[in-house]
């Protein structure tokens, strides 16, 4: 066992594991070693821009799953915008979890995300789903504020997927677009560009969000497809 692996196994919580597993279904469970995420936050604080994390995170696959949430954790440290992008293209064909990949978030790219658009609908593409929900997730952090434009919400409409988790991001999306760019996103609704379930669901995440006004709320409620 690495060091790094010992170090995992220090902060394992028996009674968070078991939540673990059963959020993350995709996964095997005898990969789990049940760390709390600010465990794992903290640690990779301490590792980054050490010669034992670059070790690390050119080590793959991993042998567990939370060393795949330490290596996002440990390579959102990354300051430089190349490196920062070679590393998630590394990364993101060995993730097989919601988890993992919504822990991948690269300080680099809230300088310039608009660098990254060619590389996010490379990974809209993908059949890999999780590099796909990678993608949706980085248009719901970087674009659908002051960076907004219609094309995105397009480009998330486009992705037809049987996977549950790309779909949970699909809806995630949307939700979160109705309560920033209202105007734009309920058209997407009210045409019924979604997917029965995702529309469904889109709608039900909007009424659970704090975001979205009551006025807007009780109309989506009126679209909703039985």
């Amino acid at each position: 066992m690495t060091d790094i692996q010992n170090r995992l196994f220090a902060l394992r919580d028996e009674g968070y594991r078991s939540g673990s597993i059963k959020l993350n279904p995709t996964v095997d469970p005898d990969t789990i070693i049940g760390i709390r995420i600010p465990a794992m936050r903290a640690l990779a604080k301490e590792l980054k821009a050490t010669e034992e994390s670059a070790r690390f995170i050119n080590e793959l696959p991993h042998a567990y799953f939370e060393e795949y949430q330490l290596h996002a954790f440990i390579i959102g440290y990354i300051k430089d915008y190349g490196e920062g992008l070679t590393a998630v293209q590394r990364l993101l064909p060995y993730l097989n979890s919601w988890a993992q990949t919504d822990s991948l978030r690269i300080k680099a790219f809230d300088r310039d995300p608009e660098r990254l658009l060619p590389y996010i609908y490379e990974w809209l593409g993908s059949k890999h789903p999780y590099t796909v929900r990678y993608g949706i997730l980085c248009l719901m952090n970087y674009f659908l504020d002051d960076k907004f434009d219609e094309k995105y919400l397009a480009a998330v409409s486009e992705v037809k997927s049987e996977e549950y988790y790309v779909n949970m991001m699909i809806a995630w999306y949307f939700a979160t677009a109705l309560a920033k760019q209202y105007d734009s996103a309920i058209k997407y609704i009210e045409d019924k560009k979604l997917s029965k379930w995702v529309h469904n669901k889109t709608i039900q995440k909007a009424i659970e969000s704090y975001r979205v006004t009551d006025e807007h709320k009780a109309y989506l409620r009126t679209l909703k497809i039985k």
